[in-house]
């Protein structure tokens, strides 16, 4: 028989230890809560069988699964473990989005800083001659433009 003090599922399940009781490599005395929440939401018999049903090399972390999935359930009953998941992805993807914003308003910035300003002409004050225009909006013809043909739009409607 077991000469140390029963694990903490037969403590809490009021019954004896046997020397090969299930529970005990994965339920110490030393921490009754993480049995205690696991048996609330899951129950001792179906966790006994889940860990009688997996090899033994599995069994350690099927019971950490178990307590990790059992204090989200207590914490969310209706989502628990997905609730978590979906609240951390939702948290990613704002993340993503403000980097973007970042990313842009760096580079925006950087171009500014790049780009030589324009000289700054005085206006002239001739509003006599409609025809006559400040000199700062004479602008050169279209035909100076570059085009380049890679630079087409696409359509999803053509």
């Amino acid at each position: 028989m077991r000469s140390c003090s029963p694990c903490a599922a037969c403590k809490l399940l009021r019954r004896r230890c046997a020397e090969d009781c299930i529970f005990a490599p994965y339920f110490p005395s030393q921490d009754p809560h993480r049995f205690a929440i696991v048996h609330k939401v899951f129950g001792a018999s179906n966790v006994s069988k889940a860990l009688q049903e997996l090899p033994e090399d599995q069994r350690g972390d099927a019971a950490s699964s178990m307590v990790y999935e059992a204090n989200a359930r207590v914490r969310d009953p209706v989502y628990g473990c997905v609730g978590a998941i979906s609240y951390l992805q939702n948290q990613v993807s704002q993340l993503q989005i403000q980097l973007t914003v970042a990313q842009t308003e760096l580079l925006r910035i950087k171009m500014h800083q790049d780009s030589p300003s324009p000289p700054y002409l005085a206006p002239t004050n001739n509003f006599n001659n409609i025809d006559s225009q400040p000199e700062y909006l004479n602008f050169p013809p279209s035909t100076n433009v570059i085009q380049d043909p890679s630079l087409k739009t696409e359509s999803i409607w053509t």
